[in-house]
């Protein structure tokens, strides 16, 4: 059942959607996909869906079989999107952005570079001291023990100017569970939580501060078309 996160005051142009309990990674891709199309042929609106995923890894355009280490862990799924391997699971709040940049100033790389800023600002109400890192697509944090640790990963795709998929953020997951594959590709960084910061965050909490941001997020994409 999907709901809108209460006392928020969403734009009127975007649909904010949270499904509640585990979404079946097929059932998901099938919906954006559907979405997108629709999107990009003027039949429907923009849509910010929210959901969990059971236990489950997904392929990126660039994934390197070597880097699949435990392959009969969770089922695999070729996923479409940029990037390499992913592990989704409860625990992790997924975030699929299907926004029509063709009205938005249709610049990719500003697209994934406002969608971290996005989710690196959500995360700094909560205390994480989240970043970019140079060369490296996602976001990135200091660990208890000071190493550079992942606690976000982005991954798009973008079809006739309509993005879609989008990012993964490490609330509370099972952390064990991303030792079946090399993570993103980037074996010699650790990744880490909320949970495993000392951020005790619940998903409705977190979900509500992305949805305050969501303006800024939005107005950021549109800026150099109002500056031009």
């Amino acid at each position: 059942m999907n709901h809108a996160t209460p006392a928020v005051e969403l734009p009127a142009t975007i649909e904010w959607n949270v499904s509640a309990g585990l979404t079946p990674y097929p059932v998901a891709l099938a919906a954006m996909e559907a979405r997108v199309a629709a999107i990009a042929a003027g039949d429907a609106g923009e849509q910010i869906w929210l959901v969990e995923h059971p236990p489950l890894y997904t392929a990126g355009t660039s994934a390197d079989p070597a880097e699949l280490l435990a392959g009969d862990q969770f089922p695999v799924f070729r996923a479409g999107r940029g990037g390499r391997y992913t592990y989704h699971g409860p625990g992790q709040r997924v975030g699929y952005a299907m926004i029509n940049l063709a009205a938005r100033g249709r610049d990719v790389r500003r697209f994934v570079h406002q969608l971290e800023g996005w989710l690196i600002d959500t995360l700094g109400d909560f205390g994480v001291a989240a970043r970019r890192a140079e060369g490296r697509i996602g976001i990135w944090v200091d660990d208890p023990d000071g190493r550079e640790a992942k606690i976000g990963a982005i991954g798009v795709r973008v079809t006739r100017w309509v993005t879609y998929h989008g990012f993964a953020v490490n609330i509370a997951p099972d952390l064990s569970h991303f030792g079946g594959i090399v993570p993103c590709g980037i074996a010699e960084f650790p990744v880490t939580s909320m949970a495993a910061l000392g951020r005790a965050v619940p998903m409705a909490e977190f979900d509500a501060a992305l949805a305050a941001r969501l303006d800024p997020f939005l107005d950021s994409l549109c800026q150099p078309c109002r500056d031009a």
